[in-house]
């Protein structure tokens, strides 16, 4: 058992970063975090991309290295994985957590900033992945996998 979860979770990793990197859509990755129902439904469109990424995936190292694994936990692991990338994608509640546990200036690492340079033209930083919201971001969605995978080989 011990082999299906490295080997999965493996699998489900590689599908994370390749979906949110390559297959996400400039739209999907600019929009899924606005109010209301156009961030909703950009956030809905890159989970579908995504946990079809996962799924890909998830069935090949399956049949491929011949994993014990059940349908049931299979589509449990992919039900866990989309729900939370849901809710961490919209951003907002991410940031409420990090700044009710005490990380509000940290989320502040990275971000763009707006102003006057010193002969008084405006400037505007270039928006970055290096932002410490990407990083939580990411670590939030690795936890989430662990425990996908951990759902997927245990039932």
């Amino acid at each position: 058992m011990s082999a299906d979860f490295a080997a999965y979770l493996a699998a489900l990793l590689a599908a994370h970063t390749v979906a949110d990197h390559w297959i996400q859509t400039h739209h999907q990755a600019m929009c899924k975090a606005k109010p209301g129902l156009t961030g909703a439904l950009a956030c809905l469109r890159h989970v579908a991309t995504y946990t079809a990424t996962t799924t890909l995936l998830g069935l090949l190292v399956w049949q491929v290295l011949d994993l014990e694994l059940s349908w049931l936990g299979f589509l449990a692991g992919q039900a866990l994985s989309a729900v939370t990338h849901y809710v961490a994608d919209r951003r907002v509640h991410l940031e409420r957590f990090a700044r009710w546990i005490g990380k509000a200036d940290f989320l502040k690492l990275g971000v763009p900033r707006t102003g006057l340079d010193r002969n008084g033209n405006p400037y505007d930083d270039n928006p970055s992945l290096g932002t410490a919201g990407y990083s939580l971001d990411q670590s939030f969605h690795h936890l989430c996998l662990f425990f996908a995978a951990l759902l997927t080989v245990i039932l």
